[in-house]
């Protein structure tokens, strides 16, 4: 063994469990302690600010600067006692990660001295440097000025030190820079095109939450064997590495106890979660050896985001103390389970779920119906969108394998909702109804089943499943911003019940009750979008052709799949939704493609470096060690002899020297291919070339390399195996 990769072995053998001094008071107790909340701001507030905070947070009345300078004073006071001297605008710029800049509580007094001093116009606007983040050609390197500023729905939390701001990021012209500033503004369309559907069910319906659960899958390796990995370090992935003897064929990891190790950091880190307000819920043993989830109770879709970027970071810190590195590569490792983050997605009104059935009335069970179609409708108009919004470099690794959703969008329902709505779209409209009195509907379809969430089965390669009350976005990566995905999903169900509205308005006013109108709508919609509901195994060639026939984005590759955001239909979805405008998609998309050739080009010299520097050297050094003693052999004995007990040496002499010689020849191949790639000036087809050129030659290195990792002597090869990673000792 070589004496890094023994020592990183060596060192990860003999970690400990680290005790974690835990509160000695119950969750509840210390629940949100670091969050300036409505809690807090009531203590900290004068009553009148606090009640307009609270009309801003609940009505999106707009904030006066007043009010600001109100709640900046009593923030820092907060802030203060909690022990924090400096605060920050946090923010989610287009690289996937969060991005803060800290000032600190101070200003100059009148004797030379300073005092603490936050006012209104700092909570409210900061200015980071707009040009050193991607924008896609927005804010050129000479033109800096970009702004931050207070997104007040979400509240400031505090990390060590630091007071944190939440905030949109904007470019000095105008147009979103973040993740952020677009999802607020898909909220606001969902809200008002659902709102506006319910008053068909419900007058008392003022306003529709998008609601969302995200379940975060990770892997958990020993920092010492991390650190030893150049690729895990440089990438989050392994670029090479055989297949363990075992790994998660016998099942015995998914569900099961939890180390003792890994026990310790996910209190640790839940802890410090439940302090930030993050409401963690489940935790547990995912099926790939050495991975694990971690899952909050539903929340505000905004908040759940926040929260989901925030833990992200937080999870990587905490999990240092203990000793581990955080993967959230979608795939880190080739052969087992990759690592996604399933949105579980959902509506609820002032007065209760929007996707719950049965309802207590037939007028609740229609509008569950109705946007249950809907949903379908947009997830079937913009089906490659959608596809588009969670795919990338990393997640294209993982989804159609080990229990990762293709990458082709469809929508799983079940038994019970499928029979449901096949009936309704063949049911006669005249004898479908019978109305008595303003309150008394019967609509003559079987109705609803009771609980309907146990009366089917789940399917786990569907991207878009009903799994009750909820659909569950089950192709979204791991280490990506939800919001990615929620902005698309939301916008799209925001358009079809838009279109719907205006239907059935149009249908009313054609001389139609009401109730005929509405089921004449979700009737047109039960068929159009009907090609997009499939129940089947996802996984099967059977499946693409019959999605091919059916008309569904079956693209496969990454860069090409980004353009379904310029189509002319999600250009004039997103502008027509007020969500972004063509400009802010076309500079996204060039960060996307960007984004995609760099990921790639980190992972090709990479693997270039690791194949020339690490594995060709230690294959010759086993190679001469082979030779070396096939001479010594014909010292001892005859020639004819000496073959034939070195014959197995001669084969892994000459199976050696060809996989090398290969080897070479590729990574000279993959360098030029890089380097052709590299002169072109389009993002898109820079992206394209990578993927077309550059991805291939490194899968076949790796296959190379993976077969050398099974001849050369075990205590020769330089880099941990994956039987060494993969189980936490």
């Amino acid at each position: 063994m070589s004496n890094l990769r023994f020592r990183a072995v060596e060192a990860a053998a003999h970690k400990k469990a680290i005790k974690v001094l835990s509160p000695s008071s119950r969750p509840s107790s210390y629940f949100a302690y670091k969050v300036f909340n409505r809690e807090k701001m009531q203590k900290y507030l004068p009553k009148e600010i606090f009640e307009k905070m609270i009309d801003v947070i609940d009505n999106g009345v707009r904030l006066n600067r007043d009010v600001a300078d109100a709640v900046a004073e009593g923030m820092k006071t907060w802030a203060i006692e909690q022990g924090v001297t400096h605060y920050t605008h946090w923010f989610q710029p287009l690289n996937e990660g969060t991005a803060e800049k800290h000032d600190a509580f101070i200003e100059p007094d009148s004797h030379g001295g300073v005092v603490e001093e936050f006012s209104g116009k700092l909570l409210v606007q900061q200015e980071p440097d707009a040009s050193s983040f991607p924008s896609g050609g927005i804010r050129n390197t000479f033109e800096a000025r970009g702004y931050s500023a207070w997104d007040p729905t979400s509240p400031v939390f505090v990390i060590e030190d630091t007071l944190c701001i939440p905030t949109i990021f904007i470019s000095y012209t105008g147009e979103s820079l973040d993740y952020k500033a677009p999802l607020l503004r898909s909220l606001h369309a969902i809200n008002v095109a659902a709102t506006e559907v319910c008053q068909f069910f419900d007058t008392t319906v003022k306003k529709v939450t998008s609601n969302l659960g995200w379940e975060q899958e990770y892997f958990l390796v020993d920092e010492d064997l991390f650190y030893a990995r150049p690729d895990l370090l440089l990438t989050g992935r392994t670029l090479m590495g055989h297949d363990s003897a075992k790994n998660q064929q016998m099942d015995d990891h998914y569900f099961g106890i939890i180390p003792d190790r890994v026990k310790a950091f996910m209190k640790d880190l839940e802890i410090h979660a439940l302090e930030l307000g993050i409401t963690c819920k489940t935790h547990h043993n995912e099926v790939a050896p050495n991975q694990f989830e971690l899952a909050p109770i539903f929340e505000d879709t905004n908040l759940a985001v926040d929260h989901n970027m925030l833990l992200m970071s937080l999870m990587k810190r905490v999990a240092r103390n203990h000793g581990f590195r955080v993967l959230l590569h979608e795939k880190p490792f080739d052969g087992i389970n990759g690592s996604g983050k399933h949105n579980n997605w959902s509506l609820s009104t002032n007065t209760g779920a929007l996707l719950h059935a049965p309802g207590k009335t037939p007028e609740e069970n229609l509008r569950f119906v109705v946007f249950i179609v809907e949903t379908l409708k947009g997830v079937y108009r913009h089906n490659g969108l959608l596809k588009a919004s969670v795919l990338s470099a990393t997640n294209a690794c993982r989804l159609g394998g080990h229990e990762a959703p293709p990458a082709i969008i469809s929508s799983f329902l079940g038994k019970q909702l499928s029979t449901l709505l096949d009936e309704i779209e063949t049911a006669d409209t005249k004898d479908s109804l019978l109305v008595k009195g303003k309150r008394q509907l019967k609509i003559d379809i079987p109705e609803i089943p009771e609980l309907l969430i146990d009366n089917t089965d789940r399917n786990r390669t569907s991207p878009f499943a009903f799994t009750g009350n909820r659909f569950e976005f089950r192709a979204v990566g791991s280490e990506a911003n939800c919001a990615s995905a929620m902005i698309a999903l939301n916008t799209a169900v925001a358009e079809a019940l838009a279109d719907f509205k205006i239907r059935v308005d149009n249908y009313i006013k054609s001389g139609k009750d009401k109730i005929s109108a509405i089921l004449k709508a979700v009737r047109e919609d039960i068929k159009y979008c009907k090609p997009v509901r499939f129940e089947g195994n996802g996984y099967t060639q059977e499946w693409y052709e019959e999605a091919q026939r059916r008309g569904l984005d079956t693209e496969q590759s990454c860069p090409e799949i980004f353009k379904c955001y310029l189509t002319e239909d999600s250009v004039q979805m997103f502008e027509r939704m007020g969500v972004m405008t063509r400009k802010e998609l076309e500079a996204r998309n060039e960060v996307k493609w960007e984004t995609y050739t760099k990921r790639i080009q980190i992972e090709a010299r990479v693997m270039g470096d690791l194949s020339l520097n690490h594995i060709i050297p230690v294959a010759m050094q086993y190679q001469s060690a082979l030779l070396k003693n096939v001479d010594a052999m014909r010292t001892v004995f005859p020639h004819d002899k000496a073959d034939q007990l070195g014959e197995r040496n001669f084969r892994l002499i000459e199976e050696i020297a060809e996989r090398s010689s290969i080897i070479e020849r590729s990574v000279e191949e993959l360098i030029e291919a890089r380097k052709v790639a590299n002169k072109i000036d389009s993002e898109y087809e820079k992206a394209v070339a990578y993927h077309d050129t550059v991805v291939p030659k490194m899968e076949a290195i790796r296959k190379q390399i993976d077969k050398l990792e099974l001849i050369v002597d075990d205590a020769c090869w330089p880099l941990p195996k994956y039987r060494e990673l993969l189980f936490i000792r």
